[in-house]
Parts: structure tokens; sequence; C-alpha cells
């Protein structure tokens, strides 16, 4: 009995020992067969009529490696191939829309995977994968027409984007993998060049060098199938296909709010000047393009005017018109239809701005005496003032921007002229207009030459950006001399100080009726921290000056300001938050941290790290398109954004030696003739147990014993 115990007590340990030790010898298996590529997926998303993006298919898209140099090695992809499918490897000069295109229609089943190499990149001269009229679907509408009359699409020169390709909006049959890394980069070619970059005719006859991209997306025609999908209940469960582009916008005024018990609008004679920009980016990849020259420079420009304005004016006792203020509104999701401003439209019209949990009342349409939009700064020598008419806070705007942009003594030589009529930039004042064709509105926009807008390229590079990491003082104004020890005049950080200087000066004239004299500007060390935390790196002075003293570290990658979909980290959304919440308030001398642990009050490091409570006005309003909040909206009306995301696993790719045709036959038949094998062995033995397996236990047949001896 104790014999058996520890036979089967022993036999237990070797099965175990053998279990782990053919688990472990089965992943470094895996690990010698598959080679992973890290790299950044394109995705699906959808609107009311369409699905754009790509997606593998649901087991993972598997083609074979071919580089592609020139154009021409396109035409060997096009033609009868012997081992297909493959996935060619394209650089970024040759990722056109044309060549793309090519791929799509002619491609076929030769074609299972795209790589975007970041190779090469000297021969690239533009990267823009957005349409050459942004949001043209979605702005100012002329009476019985579906298109806007703000930009010809017709007219590559005329257009707002000229050098954009599209692409961004296709729907596309493969996956399209982007590989930054130049050791990834360096695996793929060589695997290539070892293994299929000779004797092309054979190339079913051998293994050769393939990648596996498994980017599935659950989401599929439209947002309204695809709404109706997720909201449809199966098993007491709901399955989530996709999800609307959703985040939040970051305002602040000025001068501080009343705080209320109740809220009313009817007490409410404030009035406001509104200065909005763009908060968020876009690119065809998940997690990539910094938008630097294509928001960034608005961004910038914004929280320079707002931080020069704090400094001059930090008490509203100093306007003559004392219900007089100003707010500053940060706008996400404007790459996509005006998310964001769409939504701000409509808690206007709707008395829900601010949001109530901010205990002030209810801002209208009435309340608002101009909206100024920031928007791109390609080039800030020559700027346009744009508006559908003039309108008299318009006028005087022009005529002190002119005034401030050509004064001898400041040397910013920048050139203001006015645009009247429909010809007007992709803005956020569009969202205001379409509401009201008469509403004063305004933008400041320089005329376009960004090559690389929307994409992946659209970085500090792009912008010209060198760091100067000074670590000195960049929370007052400096003068016109002192910021030449710094920056040579033709840096980014001068020619933004240079712009958010004037509108600065123009906003203050505006407030106070007083010329502006003194020779104290925006700070270009403030403007040099803000372009490194978002262009570089989040560890930054700024963010840790706007965040608790002794916070843990941010990540040394710049924040992802692609608006997302709820639950999404957001991380820009909340540094902006901070430093519009550090740069617009008043600090509270003698307030200890116990003391400063409610809003409005907030404690920030501040730049010495010390720590000092502040009194903040910076909040949050959604930005979710009005069109997820009505009851049966009309999907079809065109009236709001649609835009939703789909759903997805996580993403991976991976290279491997894909065996040839003929070896592929091989093993599965010799598979099919060991499993026919099998059933027969079993067939055989099953009905020959009682020969086979002898039973000598208690009750056993003893019919095929042999007959006992004689004593």
């Amino acid at each position: 009995m104790y014999r058996t115990i520890y036979r089967f007590t022993m036999l237990l340990i070797i099965l175990t020992q053998a279990i782990k030790i053919k688990k472990v010898y089965g992943e470094r298996l895996r690990d010698k067969i598959y080679v992973p590529i890290n790299g950044a997926s394109c995705f699906r998303r959808l609107n009311s009529t369409h699905q754009v993006g790509c997606s593998s298919t649901q087991s993972g898209s598997v083609g074979v490696l071919h580089l592609i140099e020139e154009k021409s090695d396109f035409d060997f992809l096009l033609r009868s191939l012997s081992a297909p499918p493959y996935a060619p490897m394209i650089p970024p000069y040759l990722f056109s829309r044309e060549n793309i295109m090519r791929l799509k229609n002619e491609g076929g089943r030769n074609i299972s995977v795209v790589l975007l190499i970041d190779s090469n990149t000297d021969k690239m001269t533009n990267f823009s994968h957005e349409l050459q009229c942004p949001n043209q679907y979605s702005g100012i509408f002329l009476p019985n027409s579906t298109e806007s009359p703000t930009c010809n699409a017709n007219n590559q020169e005329g257009t707002w984007n000229p050098w954009g390709t599209g692409l961004l909006y296709e729907d596309l049959p493969f996956p399209i993998y982007y590989v930054p890394d130049q050791d990834e980069i360096k695996k793929l070619i060589k695997c290539f060049e070892d293994f299929n970059n000779f004797d092309y005719d054979s190339h079913s006859r051998r293994s050769l060098c393939a990648i596996e991209v498994n980017t599935f997306m659950s989401a599929a025609v439209s947002t309204e199938v695809c709404m109706r999908r997720t909201k449809f209940i199966n098993n007491l469960g709901r399955t989530r296909y996709c999800d609307p582009l959703e985040g939040k916008n970051v305002f602040a005024t000025l001068f501080p709010r009343k705080i209320q018990s109740r809220l009313d609008y009817d007490d409410n004679q404030e009035k406001y000047i509104i200065v909005t920009c763009r908060l968020d980016s876009t690119s065809m990849f998940e997690l990539t393009g910094l938008g630097a020259m294509d928001s960034l420079m608005g961004f910038g420009t914004l929280v320079s005017v707002a931080h020069m304005l704090k400094l001059l004016l930090p008490d509203q006792s100093i306007l003559k018109n004392r219900q007089l203020n100003v707010m500053f509104v940060i706008l996400n999701g404007e790459s996509y239809d005006y998310i964001g401003s769409q939504k701000l439209v409509f808690d206007l019209e709707n008395l829900t701005f601010p949001p109530r949990y901010t205990r002030t009342s209810p801002i209208t349409f009435d309340n608002i005496e101009f909206v100024l939009d920031l928007n791109t700064f390609d080039e800030i020598s020559s700027i346009r003032l744009h508006s559908i008419s003039e309108f008299p806070q318009a006028k005087e705007l022009l005529s002190k921007l002119k005034h401030y942009g050509s004064r001898k003594e400041y040397d910013f030589n920048i050139e203001f002229n006015s645009s009247l009529g429909y010809e007007m930039p992709p803005s956020s004042i569009q969202s205001f207009l379409r509401k009201n064709i008469s509403f004063p509105a305004c933008v400041l926009n320089a005329p376009p030459t960004n090559r690389y807008y929307h994409s992946i390229y659209d970085d500090e590079v792009n912008i010209k950006f060198h760091y100067a990491n000074t670590s000195r003082d960049y929370t007052q104004l400096m003068s016109i001399d002192e910021a030449f020890r710094y920056f040579p005049a033709d840096s980014v950080q001068m020619k933004i100080r240079n712009i958010s200087s004037v509108v600065a000066m123009a906003l203050y004239e505006m407030l106070t009726y007083e010329n502006y004299t003194s020779n104290k500007l925006a700070n270009p060390l403030l403007i040099d921290e803000f372009l490194y935390c978002f262009t570089m790196s989040a560890d930054c002075p700024l963010f840790k000056a706007a965040s608790k003293p002794n916070s843990l570290p941010a990540l040394q990658i710049p924040p992802n300001r692609y608006i997302s979909v709820a639950g999404s980290p957001q991380e820009s959304t909340g540094w902006t938050y901070r430093i519009l919440g550090y740069l617009l308030s008043n600090k509270m001398e003698n307030v200890t941290e116990s003391n400063c642990n409610y809003l409005p009050r907030n404690w920030f490091a501040g730049f010495d790290g010390k720590g000092e409570c502040r009194l903040t006005t910076q909040n949050y309003s959604l930005a979710l398109s009005p069109a997820f909040l009505i009851e049966d909206y009309n999907w079809t009306s065109g009236e709001y954004s649609t835009w939703t995301e789909s759903t997805w696993a996580p993403f991976s790719a991976r290279m491997f030696l894909r065996p040839s045709r003929l070896h592929e036959t091989i093993t599965f038949s010799i598979g099919c003739v060991v499993l026919i094998i099998s059933f027969c062995l079993i067939y055989i033995i099953s009905t020959r147990a009682e020969v086979l397996f002898e039973d000598t236990g208690p009750g056993a047949s003893t019919d095929a014993l042999a007959p006992p001896t004689a004593c």
C-alpha cells in the first residue's frame, strides 16, 4: 500500500518537473522562431457615413518582406508573384497617395501588410496625409449647400494644406505598421537581404523572411452601425465595438469669477473677450504626431499671451469696465470636425457653460464681446486677421495689431492684414459662425507653409526648436535686450515671443484704453520651457513647477495630444490644466499647504520647488460631440461631428521565417498520415484491450489467465 503511494508520488513529481522543463524550452523555442518588432499602427475611425483607417485580419496579417527603394520596385509587387502575399517596407519619401492607392487598387491578395520604415528621411520633401481642406464638411455652409465655401479643394494652390494626400481618410484593406526605431529597421532589412533579396523566381521553393502584424479592429461600416451594435445587450452583457472621440476642454479667466451658491443668469452682466486655440493634433498612427507647427505654435502663443496679460493686469480694478474679463479656452478634438468648439457652442446655447460644479453663473452668447482664435502660425512675419465681415471689435483689434507690430523700438517686423469673406482657415470660430453667421468672431492665421501637417514628422525639428535649458526664471516679463542674450532673433522662441507680445499689447489697450509703452515683453524662456515639455520630455521644469512639490517624475517622452476616447490617459489635458492654473493665478502669501487644499486654491511647487498657494481660475469642460448626447440624433444630418474610434486588442508585430509552400505541404501531409495511423492504433488497441492490459484486481475476469499449477 505505502509502496504504491510512494511510487505514485514520485511519478507526479517527475511529471511536474517534465512539464516545467518542457515549458521553459518551449518559450525559448518560440523566442528563436519569432522576433518582436516595436512600432505604431494605423487604426480605424468611423463617422456617420464611412470607416477610415486600416485593420489586419482577425488572426493577424502575414506578408513576405520586400524593401522598396525606388518607385519602380512597386511594379514587382503588382505583377504575378510566386510567393504572395508580400509586406513592402516603404521609406517616407515613397509613402505617397499614388503609391499606396496603387497597392490598394492593384495589389489584391499580393499585399497583406505595409511597413513604413523611418529611413532616408533626407529625401522627403513633404509628408501630410490630411485633406487639402481640413474639416471641409463641418465648417460654415452657404444656404442649400453641403460643402464649406471656406476652402476650394479643386484649387490646390489655394487650399489650407496644399501638400495633403487625404490618406488619413481612406479605408485601406491592409494594416500599415510604422517602425521608427533604427535598430528594428536594421533587423528587418538584414532579414530581407539574407533570405529574400536574391533569385526571386525561386521564392516559392524556399523559406522567406516574413512579418506578422496583428492590429484587428472591431468596428466596421459607420458610427451609426457601430453604436447600434455597441448598445445591443446580449446575454445580459454589452460588447463595445467603438467609442466616441472624447476629451476635455481647458479654460481659465484672467480675473477670478464670483463664486455663487445660486446659479442664475438673470443678474449676469459680465462681458468676455474669449481667446481660443487648439489643444489636439492627430496623425495616421497611434500615439504619434506632436503637431509642433500644426497646433503647438498657436497653443504656445495663447499661453504666453495669457501669462503676459496676467502680469500686466493682476487685478480687475485696473480696468475702466470692471465687468469685462478675458477667458482663455483651449479646445480639444478640433482636428475631427471641431468637437471641442461644437460642444462649447452647444453648452452656451443651453446655459450649461461653465459646468455647474464650478459654482459660477452660466455664460451665453450675449455675454461675449468677441471671439479671437489663435490658429496656425507657420510663418510669423505675415499674419492675417480673418472674419466673415467687418465688425467694430475686429476693426479695432486689427488697427492695434498693426500699430504694435510695426513699432520700431520693439523690432517685431510683423505685417498684419485683414481678410474678409468666406475664405477662412479651418479654425474653431467656424463652429460659432455656423450657428450665427454675424457672430463677432475672428481668427489670426499665417499662410500655410507646413509640409508635415497632421503627421509623424511635425515635431521639434520641423519648427527648428533647440532647447536652451537656461534654468532661469521664466515667470516674469523680460526686457527687449535681455531676450537676445539667450536666443537669436530667428529662433522659434523669439518668433512666438513677438506674436504673443503684439496680441497681448493689443488686448491690453482694448481692456485699459491705454497705450502700452513698457519695454517688458513676453518671456521667451517660458516659451522655451513650454516647447521642451510638449515636444521632447514631460519631465521638465515647467510641468514640475505646475505640479505639487515632490511629485513623481513624469515620463521622459512628450505627452500625446490626440483626443482619443473616454478612459484613455489624455495626459496633455492634465498638464494643460496645471500650467494654465499656475500661470494665470495669484499667489496667496502666508497660506500654508493645509489651508490650500480646496478649490479654487491650489498648491503648486512653483519655480523654486518649495511650494506655494495660488488662487486659480482654470477648469475643465467636456469635449464630446453633441451628436452622442442628443437622443435619437439624425446621423445623416451633418450638424455635429460623429467621429468614433474602433476598439482593438493590443497591437503586435513579429518577424519570422515563413517556410516554403512545399515545406508546408509536406508537414501537413505527414501530420495527416500520423493522425490516420494514430486513429488506427487506437482502434486496434481498444479492441484488444483485454489481451493487452491484464486486470488482476478483485472481481477481475480470469478467462485469459493460465490454469494454476498443481500443488
